[in-house]
C-alpha cells in the first residue's frame, strides 16, 4: 500500500493509504471526502462546545437583539422552550447574542464536553505524527458520536435553524464564512505531488512506480489555484537550529578574535633563536651605537 501524507499549504492534515492500482479519480475523491470530513467533525466541535455553555441557538430574527428589543417587537423562541436540556438548564447568558443561554447542567455539559474531545481525537492532525491512517469510517464514527452526545442532552432535538443540526442533516449554509474557504468540492479536487498534478484519467501506479512501500507527500489544491508552493529543502525548525548554530559559531570567532593578541612573540622567551645566539656569543648585540 502507498502511504499519503496529505497537505493543505505547509499544514499537515492526514495520512492515507491506497494501492498502487487505484485510479486517481477515485484516489482524489477519497482524499476530498476525508479532508472535507475532518473539516465538518471541527465546525460540530467548535458549535457543540458553545452549546454546552450556552445553549441552542436563538431563532435569526432574534440573534443580536437585546432583551428589551425582544420585549418591544414582541419576539418568541418558541422552539427555545421546546429544547429544554436533560437534567434541566443553567442560565448562561451568550453575550454574542446567538444562543438564548439556557445552558445544560454540568453533567450534561460533561457529556458534550468529553464527547468533542474525543472527536477531536479521531481526526487530530496529531495522528499523523503516530502513523495512524485516517479514512471515511472514522471520520463518519466521529460524527456518529457527536450525534449521541447531542440525543442524549437533548433528547428533544435542535431548532431547526441551529448549525448542529443542519451540520448532521447536511444542509449547512456555509456562504459568506471562512469556513467555505476551506471546503473543497469532490470535483473541484486536485492533487499534487513532486510540482506534478496527478491527473484523475491516470493511475497512483502511473506517478510513484510500483513499488507498494512507497510513502509520499501529495497536497490537496481547488482546482484553478494553480500548484501549490515547494516543500521547503529543510523544516523550520531545522532552520530554527541552523541559524542558532551559525550565531553561536559568529560569537565564537568573534571572541577568537579578540583574545587573538600576538604581542606576547616580541617577548625575549618567545625567541626561538635565543639558545642558537647564547651559544655563539651574540647575545643583546646592537647594531645602532648606544
Amino acid at each position: 500500500m502507498v502511504v499519503l501524507h496529505v497537505k493543505r499549504g505547509d499544514e499537515s492534515q492526514f495520512l492515507l493509504q491506497a494501492p498502487g492500482s487505484t485510479e486517481l479519480e477515485e484516489l482524489t475523491a477519497q482524499v476530498a471526502r476525508v479532508y472535507n470530513g475532518r473539516l465538518k467533525v471541527h465546525r460540530l466541535c467548535s458549535e457543540m462546545e458553545e452549546l454546552a455553555e450556552h445553549g441552542v441557538f436563538l431563532p435569526p430574527n432574534m440573534q443580536g437583539l437585546t432583551d428589551e428589543q425582544i420585549e418591544e417587537l414582541k419576539l418568541k423562541d418558541e422552539w427555545g422552550e421546546k429544547c429544554v436540556p436533560s437534567g434541566g438548564s443553567v442560565f448562561t447568558k451568550d453575550d454574542i447574542g446567538r444562543r438564548n443561554g439556557q445552558a445544560p447542567n454540568e453533567k450534561m455539559k460533561q457529556v458534550l464536553k468529553k464527547t468533542v474531545e474525543e472527536a477531536k481525537a479521531i481526526v487530530s492532525k496529531k495522528q499523523v505524527e503516530a502513523g495512524v491512517f485516517v479514512t471515511m469510517e472514522m471520520v463518519k464514527d466521529a460524527l456518529d458520536q457527536l450525534r449521541g452526545a447531542v440525543m442524549i442532552v437533548y433528547p428533544m432535538g435542535l431548532p431547526p435553524y441551529d448549525p448542529i443540526r443542519m451540520e448532521f442533516e447536511n444542509k449547512e449554509d456555509l456562504s459568506g464564512t471562512q469556513a467555505a474557504l476551506e471546503v473543497i468540492q469532490e470535483s473541484e479536487a486536485q492533487l499534487w505531488w513532486a510540482a506534478k498534478e496527478l491527473r484523475r484519467t491516470k493511475k497512483l501506479s502511473d506517478y510513484v512506480g510500483k513499488n507498494e512501500k512507497t510513502k509520499i507527500i501529495v497536497k490537496i489544491q481547488q482546482r484553478g489555484q494553480g500548484a501549490p508552493a515547494r516543500e521547503p529543502v529543510i523544516s523550520s525548525e531545522e532552520h530554527k537550529q541552523l541559524m542558532l548554530f551559525y550565531h553561536r559559531r559568529q560569537e565564537e570567532l568573534k571572541k577568537l578574535e579578540e583574545n587573538d593578541d600576538d604581542s606576547c612573540l616580541n617577548s625575549p622567551w618567545a625567541d626561538n633563536t635565543a639558545l642558537k645566539r647564547h651559544f655563539h656569543g651574540v647575545k643583546d648585540i646592537k647594531w645602532r651605537p648606544r
